[in-house]
């Protein structure tokens, strides 16, 4: 299965110079990275990145990531994946942007499927 992960333009380039990160500021303070499965993704994006652009979407299979990854109640009460370790490079399947047109993400299509 793949969850998702999104990071601004620096947070992108820190996990690609460095092989890893922590994440972003909320996860380090959170003690956690912090990610969305596909029916999540948009919703997070407009809670936590509204009007923000230089956006990038990383894919992750949840699978590889063994018991570091724990699935958590959070917003609504649903679960989310919550990565207890550093997230490196080599996790990530694949990167794409996500561009902000009229106010609204534009996820690339078939990318949460």
């Amino acid at each position: 299965m793949l969850i998702f992960k999104i990071f601004r333009a620096d947070e992108w380039s820190a996990l690609r110079e460095d092989g890893q990160t922590a994440g972003a500021p909320i996860d380090v303070a959170d003690g956690y990275v912090h990610f969305s499965t596909a029916e999540q993704a948009a919703e997070t994006a407009a809670k936590h990145f509204a009007s923000e652009a230089d956006l990038t979407l990383l894919a992750v299979d949840a699978d590889t990531l063994g018991d570091a990854l724990k699935w958590e109640v959070s917003r609504g009460g649903a679960l989310f994946p919550h990565l207890y370790r550093t997230l490196k490079l080599s996790d990530v399947l694949w990167a794409k942007e996500l561009p902000l047109i009229d106010g609204h993400h534009q996820f690339p299509e078939g990318s949460l499927s």
